[in-house]
């Protein structure tokens, strides 16, 4: 895989992730969840900005490619139509609008939560994998994506290693968040 066809893997793998967010931060009227949604903007931006600059430079060297160049930023652009459609639903929840009476009834019907929690340095997971504490199974929580400062990993697998300060992004039953968040701050053992 070249530079750039790496670079629309992870603008197309943010953007999704960004939905899911957007979706979830409506949902559950999440104010958090919505501002990791706008983080991410900015990260596709700046990729959006290197993605666009790569295919300028590497035009002028090889210029019998426009037709290529032309579907990546095409390509692109639509990742970031809805990458920017994401950000439109997190903005309702950040101006206070995500307790509209329709989203309060689905709200009442769903049994699953998104949580954010950051890993503190008195956490059992600290310089653990998933798999190693087996997170998941033993809370009911599963991480959909780790933050290690401004980078993501989308999906962890069980061989994915928590690093002290990780902020760990995970769904499921509501009954098992607080769980979930005490053991990312050390203030329960798993």
């Amino acid at each position: 895989m070249n530079k750039v066809e790496s670079m629309l893997l992870e603008l197309k793998d943010t953007s999704e992730f960004m939905v899911d967010l957007a979706y979830s931060s409506l949902l559950y009227n999440n104010a958090e969840i919505a501002e990791e949604v706008l983080f991410l903007k900015t990260k596709m931006d700046d990729l959006s900005n290197q993605i666009q600059q790569y295919i300028e430079n590497t035009g002028k060297e090889h210029p019998d490619e426009i037709t290529k160049f032309t579907f990546i930023l095409r390509l692109q652009m639509a990742i970031e139509e809805i990458a920017n459609a994401a950000t439109s639903i997190a903005d309702v929840v950040l101006r206070g609008l995500g307790e509209h009476p329709v989203i309060q009834m689905s709200i009442q019907e769903s049994e699953a939560t998104i949580e954010v929690a950051t890993v503190a340095g008195e956490s059992s997971l600290v310089d653990k994998t998933l798999g190693e504490k087996a997170l998941g199974s033993r809370t009911g929580m599963y991480v959909m994506a780790i933050k290690r400062g401004n980078q993501y990993v989308y999906g962890p697998g069980k061989d994915s290693k928590i690093s002290l300060g990780d902020t760990l992004i995970a769904k499921g039953p509501k009954e098992s968040a607080d769980h979930f968040i005490n053991i990312a701050k050390g203030t329960e053992k798993l």
